[in-house]
This record gives C-alpha cells, structure tokens and sequence, in this order.
C-alpha cells in the first residue's frame, strides 16, 4: 500500500513538472523595479519593527517610534530657526539706526522752525515799530521831510523800466538825492515785481538816510533785504537798517538787526564790518 501510495505520487510530480516545463514563461514585468523598490521599503519597515520588539523586550520601557529622517529634519529646521535669529537681530539692529536718524532729522527740522519762526517774529516786531514810527510822523510828531515846494519835480518817469533805474541811479551819483528819491520811488510803484525793484529800495533808502528821514529809510531797507539777498548791497542794507533804528532810538530792535547781519552775511566787506561793530556799541548790545 505504500509503495502504491509513492508510485502514485512519483506520477503526479512527473506530470506536474512536464506541465510546468510546456507551459510559456510570462512576459518581464515592467514595474520590477518599482516593486523592487516596494520590496526594499517594506524590508526596511520591518528591521524597523523588529528593532522595536526586541529593544521593548529587552528593556521592558514603551517604544517610542521615531523615523530615520527626522533627526536630519529637525537639524534643518533648527538651521532655519538659527538663521531667521540672526536676520532678525540684524534688522532690529538697522531698524534702531532709522529710527535714530529719524529722530536727529525731527529735532534738527524742529529747531530750523524754531528758528525762522523766531526771525519772523523779530521781522515782524521790527515791521511793527515802523509803522507806528510812520504813523508818528504823518501826525506831524517826526520830523525830517524837506518843507513842501523846495524839490523840483523830476522829469517823467521813462516807460522801459532799465532806463528808469538808470536815469535814477544817476540822479544819485549826480548828488541829485531829492530827484533820486522821487525817481527811485516811483520806479518801485511802477514795477513792484522787477528784478530790479529790490536794489531800488535800497537806493531809496540811501537817499531818505542821507537827509535823515530814518523811519521812511528803514521802510525802505527792509523792502530791500526781505528775503536776504545774496546782493553786494545785502550787508550794507542791513547795516543802514540797524543805524536808522539806533537812530530813532530803538537799539533792541538795532541789535537784532546787527545779529543778523552776521548770521546772513558772514562774508560782508571789512568796511561794512568794521561799522557794525561801532553801530553795536552805539546801541549798546550786548
């Protein structure tokens, strides 16, 4: 019964194997290296599972399960974390440096306000004291004006304003101050907004001076110089200005002038200096 039985099964293997040898190998499979790659990762999981089974086998504290690649991941970000640190503190640090700038640039912007809010007051202050000097002197409590009827008229005032200021710039030289002073006069009614109307105040000026009419003069100096010009008759404007009002007796308002003088002229010719130093002890300056 036996021997049956192996001579039996001898036939079935000897058949199977003739099947199997007729039978056509299958074509390669296209994917054997993704499965390949399968494989490999799923060999990997499992020397992965099984080093956790036996490191909680052996020392019998909870597993815990922390991939490959996590150690580098956590290096990276801590990397990033360290690099972003530092671009912070470096913008930090620049922003502080703005922001002190800033604030030397406001306090810089606050003082130049301060200061030409300060010298618009004094401008002002002075505008102020000659009017009122104007007015004293139209009641009749200034004197200095030339009695009416002792200046001949000049002649009429050419209509191209060049030879205006020519022909009254040369009734000046000529010592012809009372035409001058009607020429130059009307040349600044005539054309407010010429070039030239500044520099015609200060002759006008030059012209009242001379014959002491010092708050008529000092009007017409401050027209000049508004704005301080940049002129060579800029200093001597303000110098003539502050000696009018030392003149009328207004030496705060004389010394503030002089101060100015100063600032706005540095480079003013020796004479014109040497003047305002002897103008400021007139006026008692400190």
């Amino acid at each position: 019964m036996k021997l049956k039985s192996a001579l039996l099964a001898v036939l079935f293997m000897s058949s199977a194997a003739v099947a199997v040898a007729q039978t056509p190998l299958p074509e390669a499979d296209p994917l054997d290296d993704r499965s390949a790659k399968r494989v490999e990762r799923m060999e990997k999981v499992v020397r992965e599972l099984r080093s956790i089974v036996f490191q909680g086998r052996d020392t019998g504290k909870p597993v815990v399960v922390q991939p490959a690649e996590t150690d580098a991941q956590i290096a990276a970000l801590n990397d990033r974390v360290t690099d972003l640190e530092q671009t912070l503190t470096k913008l930090n640090g620049q922003n502080e440096t703005v922001t002190f700038e800033l604030t030397k640039a406001n306090r810089a912007a606050a003082d130049q306000k301060a200061r030409a809010d300060a010298l618009e007051q004094r401008l002002a202050a002075i505008e102020k004291t000659l009017a009122d000097l104007q007015t004293a002197a139209a009641s009749g409590q200034l004197a200095g004006a030339p009695p009416a009827g002792t200046v001949p008229p000049p002649p009429a005032p050419p209509a191209d304003p060049a030879v205006a200021f020519k022909q009254a710039r040369q009734l000046l030289l000529d010592g012809d101050y009372a035409n001058a002073e009607q020429a130059f006069s009307t040349y600044v009614n005539n054309y407010p907004d010429n070039a030239k109307t500044p520099e015609a105040r200060y002759w006008l000026g030059e012209t009242l001076f001379v014959r002491e009419a010092y708050t008529d003069a000092a009007a017409a100096y401050i027209g000049a110089i508004r704005g301080w010009p940049q002129t060579s008759w800029g200093p001597d404007a303000t110098l003539k200005l502050a000696r009018s009002m030392v003149a009328l007796k207004k030496t705060t308002e004389a010394c503030r002038t002089l101060d100015e003088l100063s600032k706005r002229y540095p480079k003013a010719p020796a004479q014109v200096t040497s003047r305002a130093a002897s103008t400021r002890v007139a006026a008692k300056c400190s």
